[in-house]
């Protein structure tokens, strides 16, 4: 049977065709995809997508969450999370504080440390180097997925090198891999409101390009529930997808729900679970050129997370020891999830879970048995 069989919606079976076809999807089919209210049928052939790349396979990781400040200069509207120094809430780890919460929770068998913060002008890169090779030291073969597009263009500007001079020096301390936050939504318009200090959508990719071009693999992400449209995600995925086919550098894909609580961006009414299916599922049809497609469990909802796992979605997230970011955006979700509680919803969506990190390096835990690197 074709997949394009049982599709009764005539542009939703033009696009099960072109998917069939190898022929990517245009960006006026993703406005579409974003606004039906037909799910199953956008489900199947996102489904179709996620089963020729992965099969059953379901990933996730078991890692920490380090975030190192809170204190930023650039205090964007969408963020609960950021501090002026000297507020009663500001924080500033020092090495000393990193390698204590590193062995800690090495000892309890994390493969990965994931490490965002602040633009925090007491900071230099020198910081960051020996924040790296102090983890590296603690476990060698730990898998440092370490600061967005942003906080490089800040370390750069800041130090006064090049980009590319900052990228060596970090990849050299023992960086491994980039997360994809800071991308928010690249249509300016709306980044002027949500983010107007942040670097612009452009700049961001401009980061990447150079991070792909230097040997790094990273994420990419979209804010949403905030003032976008369909259209502007349309946009942002359009250009996520001109810079993968350039560099090929992109190993995941990440919508994120935005959270307004103790934030200054008046938020509309929360995304219903539609919303949620539509933008997942648009961004596997769409991004025929990004292996996977990830749901972070903290973010959406462990339920969502779970159910999403049939629309398109391959990797749940990880464990995320003490996450401080989403959490300080009212996320009520726990701030840790143990992997036996993350294999349970893998398994009972009827899948096979793996454990990786970032890098789809399967990591044997004695009891998964189907191949879990792509």
């Amino acid at each position: 049977m074709q997949l394009t069989d049982d599709i009764k919606d005539k542009t939703l079976r033009a696009i099960a065709q072109k998917v069939e076809d190898g022929i990517p999807v245009g960006r006026d089919d993703a406005v579409y995809m974003l606004r039906t209210n037909d799910v199953l049928d956008l489900a199947a052939i996102a489904q179709y997508i996620r089963m020729r790349l992965h099969g059953n396979v379901t990933y996730y990781g078991v890692n920490m969450n380090m975030n190192y400040t809170n204190i930023c200069e650039l205090r964007c509207p969408l963020c609960a999370f950021s501090c002026d120094k000297g507020d009663e809430k500001a924080f500033l780890l020092s090495i000393d504080d990193i390698e204590q919460r590193v062995k800690s929770a090495v000892s309890s068998g994390i493969d990965e440390v994931h490490i965002v913060g602040g633009l925090n002008p007491e900071l230099d890169i020198g910081y960051f180097e020996k924040m790296f090779t102090c983890i590296k030291r603690i476990k060698p073969d730990i898998h440092i997925v370490a600061l967005t597009a942003v906080e490089y263009d800040y370390i750069a500007g800041k130090n006064n090198l090049p980009l590319e001079e900052v990228f060596r020096r970090l990849i050299n301390a023992g960086v491994d891999a980039l997360p994809g936050g800071g991308a928010e939504i690249f249509a300016p318009k709306i980044r002027k409101i949500i983010a107007p200090r942040k670097i612009s959508g452009n700049r961001w990719l401009d980061v990447m390009r150079t991070a792909h071009n230097m040997g790094l693999k990273t994420n990419a992400t979209m804010l949403y529930n905030h003032k976008e449209g369909a259209e502007d995600m349309a946009d942002h995925l359009a250009q996520i997808r001109a810079l993968q086919d350039e560099t090929g550098g992109f190993k995941t894909f990440v919508p994120l729900q935005f959270h307004g609580k103790n934030t200054a961006i008046s938020q509309r009414q929360s995304t219903t679970g539609y919303d949620d299916i539509r933008i997942y599922a648009t961004s596997r049809i769409f991004l025929h050129n990004v292996p996977h497609l990830k749901a972070l469990w903290m973010y959406i909802g462990e339920k969502m997370a779970q159910a999403l796992l049939k629309f398109g979605v391959d990797d749940i997230g990880a464990t995320y020891h003490d996450e401080k970011i989403v959490h300080s955006a009212g996320a009520n979700t726990p701030d840790y999830g143990s992997e036996a509680y993350l294999r349970r919803l893998i398994e009972e969506a009827g899948l096979t879970p793996v454990r990786t990190t970032a890098a789809y390096n399967k990591i044997d835990t004695g009891r998964d048995h189907e191949p879990g690197t792509h």
